[in-house]
């Protein structure tokens, strides 16, 4: 097999079996705090952080948002 194929095909693989093993923990625990919460906030964290850089910041957009508000009710 191609070595970089054999490279994306295990990094998937692993990618993969993290995300399974975090999925079937964490369906034994439910809502509850545990261990793995640490896990969860970065994963939540970094997943916030794409979301801002794709599509920009939260805040840039409500501020903007809230101004023409703002505006359109004190002309």
């Amino acid at each position: 097999m191609n070595p970089q194929t054999e490279k994306l095909v295990r990094r998937t693989t692993m990618v993969a079996t993290i995300t399974a093993s975090y999925f079937l923990l964490t369906a034994d625990y439910g809502p509850e705090p545990n261990v793995l919460d640490p896990i969860k906030k970065a994963i939540l964290s970094a997943e916030s952080s794409l979301k801002e850089y794709i599509f920009g910041a939260k805040k840039d957009s409500q501020e903007s948002q809230m101004d023409s508000d703002h505006a359109k009710k004190h002309p």
